[in-house]
């Protein structure tokens, strides 16, 4: 069952001095738009100074997980969100860019220890989609958005010696 993610919890402003970017696929772009702005509507919500915030397009969800590399691997960015819209169509197609667009992005997180989140719409129809994207359902970017302020916050907790 599809549902808002819980909101999440920082413990407190996001430090002016940390640099995210944003990785949108062109591909169903009107409904990844609406993922974008869900995005930096959470970090203008972190009270993040929107110079901070990179907003970064490719041609679709397939390549979020090597811009994300490259983007991760300038060492600027303490967290990277991942939006995109992939809808199912007649061909197994979609399950291939999906599993494959989840997959690179967590290897992304993982082999650079940069925060990469997953703020991809994958919907049986454009109606899912769309109540995904600022609709009834939420905004799966604005959460993605919220998951790596989180990640990033946390982190730099840990390097203190503070981190739970």
């Amino acid at each position: 069952m599809a549902g808002r993610a819980p909101r999440l919890r920082r413990a407190g402003p996001a430090p002016s001095a940390l640099r995210f970017a944003v990785v949108a696929a062109r591909f169903n772009e009107r409904i990844t738009q609406r993922l974008v702005d869900g995005a930096l509507h959470a970090f203008r919500g972190a009270r993040l100074p929107a110079g901070r915030v990179e907003v970064h397009w490719v041609p679709g969800s397939f390549e979020l997980p090597q811009a994300a590399q490259h983007l991760a691997a300038t060492g600027r960015y303490a967290g990277i969100v991942c939006v995109g819209v992939v809808i199912r169509g007649q061909t197994p197609h979609f399950e291939h860019v999906a599993r494959e667009a989840a997959a690179g992005i967590r290897a992304v997180a993982l082999a650079t220890g940069v925060p990469a989140t997953f703020g991809v719409v994958t919907a049986l129809s454009e109606e899912q989609a769309w109540a995904r994207a600022g609709g009834a359902v939420g905004n799966r970017g604005e959460e993605a958005a919220e998951a790596a302020l989180q990640m990033a916050e946390w982190i730099r907790r840990l390097r203190r010696g503070a981190g739970r």
